[in-house]
């Protein structure tokens, strides 16, 4: 029972978080799931993929009710880069896991991933780096592929960083970045989850303990998405830098933890 309250709550604030500022939940809830170690990464990787997932359907529902509008054919693009780059990125990551059966390596490879990735993404916030205006179709598929398939091959959903290379490739406002990162994750997440169902099935994961995680990312999302409408873009900056920068202190932990 006490892992059961535990999830719920990580995952509860962790999809607000994530739907309010854009990070995404998995950001939170991967590392910190990895410091609970209840489960092996496989599963954490699962139950991180389902509430990010979730969260994101339920935000995006939210947000497109309360008169959101995303302007079709780049959103289209980054879709269908994302498709692509999910299906990439569970490809690689259960590559990981085949070549080093240790899942302490695949773990240590994703911390130091996800710690450079994360500390380029606040230094980004702090120096004065010229925005880009990409129209291109073209590269805007190439830059939703490569989004999510960093996040799917970290298992964290991708928002901190989907949300600062909108800022920077297509010169969003933090509000928009935030909710175009959302589509970002539904769609790379539902191509990890998909192939999952295809090609391998749920049959070796650990389903018990899934209502938890659904009904908790339902909350999330909720939550999260009704105070995104409410905050301004500063507020939002700042619980955008603070999740990040808590990440950052957490992975660097379970790094230390791993290696002692």
């Amino acid at each position: 029972m006490g892992i059961v309250v535990l999830y719920f709550v990580v995952v509860l604030l962790s999809n607000t978080i994530g739907a309010l500022s854009g990070i995404g939940g998995g950001v939170i809830i991967k590392p910190a799931l990895d410091a609970v170690g209840a489960h092996d990464l496989t599963n954490i990787s699962f139950f991180s993929d389902v509430a990010v997932f979730v969260m994101a359907v339920v935000s995006l529902f939210d947000q497109f009710k309360s008169g959101f509008k995303v302007k079709v054919p780049p959103t289209l693009a980054i879709a269908l880069g994302s498709v692509v780059g999910g299906i990439l990125g569970n490809y690689v990551f259960q590559g990981l896991l085949t070549i080093f059966p240790n899942q302490e390596i695949v773990l240590l490879v994703q911390i130091i991933l996800t710690v450079i990735s994360l500390a380029l993404v606040l230094l980004y916030l702090k120096l004065p780096i010229q925005s880009l205006h990409i129209k291109n179709l073209s590269l805007i598929f190439l830059v939703g592929l490569f989004l999510a398939f960093l996040s799917t091959l970290l298992g964290i959903g991708g928002g901190p960083i989907n949300v600062i290379m909108f800022m920077y490739c297509f010169s969003m406002t933090m509000k928009e970045a935030s909710v175009y990162s959302i589509v970002t994750i539904f769609f790379s997440q539902l191509s990890k989850l998909t192939t999952i169902a295809l090609v391998e099935g749920f049959g070796g994961y650990e389903l018990n303990i899934l209502w938890v995680i659904i009904l908790a990312s339902i909350i999330g999302g909720l939550w999260g998405a009704k105070l995104n409408q409410k905050m301004s873009e500063a507020h939002i900056m700042l619980y955008y830098s603070l999740g990040t920068f808590g990440v950052i202190l957490l992975n660097i932990v379970n790094g230390v933890l791993l290696l002692f």
